[in-house]
């Protein structure tokens, strides 16, 4: 009898709240479709979780931390560099090392066959390079050659299986994008950052001769130069330089040059042994306008000697106002648009000399080592 009366009360149960859903559904649907959407958001919350950790595992491996060691020389004592002592002693004294600078910084994996990229600022003048991976080896570098116009520097490591970090030319980086930088900052030890592209295309900073940087405000703190700046899919889109700041940390504004630059760089070091550009010997400044919508434009203020540019009969005092077809708005746009002309090609330039326009051949040159 017992069961029975739990049968029945069950059963009543069930029928009151299929009523009561056909009467919520009948009168008040929107109440279903918001308890269905907040469970789908709390689910959608815990399942899709947003995360770069799948970028940061595919990139890492082929981020180094670069170890460099140089001797710095120095006198015995400081007083022996004075005249009043010097005079003294019938031979000068040998320097001696000292001491040991020692620094740190951030490389890319560029190649399977051991190239990696870094600075040029971080490895100048060092007598020892080593390198350490992800995975605990460490070796040895060389430095297989560089390119301070750009602050890059290519190093050369002999280890099997090397991880080779993934360039894609054709996902340029675009300002709003998130990206990641990895480095070695201060020496901690592998770091990930994470900011958006601020902008592209930043040159006229100072820091380098060819200058075409992606900013960034993701951390990049001493110690991050060399290292990888890349995008959510694992893909290096820049190699960290620097960061521009009163105090030396990070405050918002890094500076990457983009990847297919470094890629180019390094190729042509690894192909020649150098970078090949155009030169044609003259230093410009940018001109004055003085009148109100006059064109944009530089002026040539020394010729060197022997050079392209003094055989074509430029003078100090013309006015560079365009490279074959390319108008020219400032110093950086005419250096880069003249290191683009394969040695050996002739240019056309396009000057002004006491407000008379001319046009001027002259045939382009390999531009000679920074030094």
């Amino acid at each position: 009898m017992r069961s029975v009366t739990v049968f029945k009360f069950a059963l009543q149960s069930v029928t009151a709240g299929l009523a009561l859903a056909f009467v919520v559904l009948l009168l008040k649907p929107e109440w279903i479709a918001d308890i269905s959407r907040t469970t789908g958001e709390i689910r959608g919350q815990r399942d899709d979780v947003i995360s770069y950790s799948r970028a940061v595992l595919i990139a890492t491996p082929a981020v180094v931390n670069v170890h460099t060691a140089k001797a710095i020389n120095s006198l015995p004592s400081p007083l022996l560099s004075d005249p009043f002592f010097k005079r003294y002693f019938a031979d000068p004294l040998p320097a001696t090392p000292t001491q040991i600078a020692r620094s740190r910084g951030s490389g890319v994996i560029m190649s399977a066959e051991g190239f990696v990229v870094t600075n040029h600022h971080l490895i100048r003048g060092a007598d020892e390079i080593r390198v350490m991976l992800q995975d605990g080896r460490e070796a040895s570098a060389t430095v297989f050659g560089a390119d301070p116009d750009t602050d890059l520097a290519v190093l050369k490591i002999e280890l099997p299986d090397l991880p080779a970090i993934a360039i894609n030319e054709a996902r340029q980086p675009r300002v709003g994008d998130v990206v990641l930088a990895i480095g070695n900052p201060f020496g901690v030890g592998k770091t990930v950052t994470m900011g958006i592209v601020s902008a592209t295309g930043r040159s006229r900073i100072g820091l380098n001769t060819f200058e075409d940087f992606i900013q960034t405000d993701a951390a990049i703190n001493p110690g991050n130069s060399g290292g990888a700046l890349i995008n959510p899919y694992g893909e290096l889109i820049g190699i960290n330089t620097a960061v521009y700041s009163d105090s030396g940390g990070s405050q918002g504004i890094g500076f990457a040059i983009p990847a297919a630059l470094a890629h180019r760089v390094m190729q042509e070091i690894v192909d020649h042994g150098y970078v090949i550009r155009g030169w044609l010997g003259i230093e410009v400044q940018a001109f004055a306008r003085t009148e109100a919508g006059a064109p944009a434009s530089v002026t040539v203020v020394n010729v060197l000697a022997k050079t392209p540019a003094e055989r074509a009969d430029l003078r100090a005092g013309d006015i560079l106002t365009q490279v074959d077809d390319t108008p020219v708005a400032d110093p950086q746009s005419a250096l880069n648009a003249i290191a683009r002309v394969k040695p050996g090609n002739r240019v056309s330039l396009g000057i002004l000399r006491n407000g008379e326009a001319r046009q001027v051949v002259v045939t382009v040159a390999q531009r000679p080592p920074e030094g």
